[in-house]
């Protein structure tokens, strides 16, 4: 480390230490390959177990994507199709309820559901995704569609963003994922997707969401086109928003795979940028709580790694994912709690099972089906 950077380490690190934000010249410096990873990944688990202690959360979960049929053509995406693609499918009510079916068997307090923009399907079959599972398994909260999928339902019911989500919430939304931010950066974006909802509109609907009082989760897509600055500037304008609202629950680092994507040239991101980018997204964003390690697209191994680097959350047991899987993620799909708790504590860290919303999940030993949730395990920081 040449003797610049040194300084200017030094600067971040005592600034992180007196817990005073950083600014985009810190992030550009912590992404400076001369700055080693470990001394980042020490600042990472400083602030981390600053917020959270020693504890390793998961949940027990489960993913529904109700289509791949999609109208847009996304040059990162592995998993959409056209309607006659022999790939291409619609899920009918009677596979939406088996889903809530099994998810119930096997204890899942969650479902995520995320899909395709088919445009033969009315907004009233989305809607009607969530309205039948709500009424049949109201236990399960259900964290459903992204950004640009509500914005794909404004488009669809000519209404605003609030009423979409207002009546969404009334048929048993619980919560939003973070999907559909990928890069914020304009000439980053336009490449990647060029057509589906901008960068206003997403943090506009996410905006919206946290003043009705749905809480959401956040993304960031990263080892594709982009480069060091356009990281740092997404994560900012997220904690911006952060600062707006509270709203933001968890952060959740998405590293790129290209396997059958229009991508398909580049390498996906190696272990050390993966954790670079989780210890980097730790240190800028001081207002969000929680980072999750996603150990599907990261791998196993480099998720367990990634709770010393800042990440404080696993996911979960994750059945059914198709997006990631579809674009060559090698992981399972699935794994079991004991394996989950296995690798938390082999990491050195207290597994704690939550819900959607960070409440601690109490569960009778000998039937996962039977749960209640405590009281949260933390509040929402303060805008700094």
């Amino acid at each position: 480390m040449n003797q610049e950077i040194r300084a200017r380490f030094r600067e971040i690190r005592d600034k992180v230490e007196a817990e005073e934000r950083l600014t985009l010249e810190d992030g550009l410096v912590l992404y400076d390959p001369a700055v080693p990873l470990q001394e980042v990944g020490v600042l990472a688990n400083l602030v981390r177990e600053r917020l959270n202690g020693n504890v390793g959360y998961y949940n027990i979960n489960t993913h529904l994507n109700p289509t791949n049929v999609c109208v847009y053509r996304c040059r990162f995406c592995a998993f959409r199709s056209d309607l006659r693609d022999p790939k291409g499918y619609a899920m009918d009510d009677q596979q939406v309820l088996a889903r809530g079916h099994e998810a119930t068997e096997n204890g899942c307090t969650e479902m995520h559901i995320v899909g395709g923009l088919h445009h033969q399907r009315p907004y009233s079959w989305y809607r009607g995704i969530v309205s039948l599972l709500h009424e049949n398994f109201p236990q399960i909260h259900l964290k459903a569609w992204t950004g640009v999928e509500i914005n794909w339902f404004e488009f669809q019911t000519k209404k605003s963003v609030r009423w979409v989500l207002e009546d969404m919430r009334d048929a048993g939304l619980g919560s939003l994922p973070g999907g559909g931010a990928e890069i914020f950066h304009q000439e980053v974006r336009d490449q990647l997707c060029e057509h589906k909802a901008n960068t206003h509109a997403w943090l506009n609907i996410h905006r919206t969401a946290h003043e009705i009082g749905l809480r959401s989760n956040c993304t960031m897509l990263y080892g594709h086109l982009e480069q060091a600055y356009h990281r740092i500037d997404h994560l900012l304008r997220l904690r911006d928003l952060q600062d707006q609202t509270g709203g933001f629950q968890v952060f959740i680092p998405l590293a790129f795979h290209p396997e059958n994507t229009k991508l398909d040239s580049l390498k996906k991101p190696s272990a050390i940028a993966d954790l670079r980018t989780m210890a980097v997204s730790r240190l800028m964003l001081d207002n969000i709580r929680h980072i999750k390690a996603y150990w599907i697209m990261l791998g196993i191994g480099t998720a367990q790694t990634a709770l010393a680097y800042g990440a404080d959350d696993i996911d979960g047991t994750v059945r059914h994912e198709l997006i990631y899987h579809d674009a060559g993620a090698t992981t399972p799909e699935c794994l079991t709690v004991d394996t989950i708790r296995d690798l938390i504590c082999e990491a050195g860290r207290e597994p704690v099972e939550r819900d959607t919303l960070y409440r601690r999940v109490i569960r009778d030993d000998g039937d996962l089906r039977n749960w209640t949730v405590g009281e949260a395990v933390d509040e929402p920081l303060l805008a700094k």
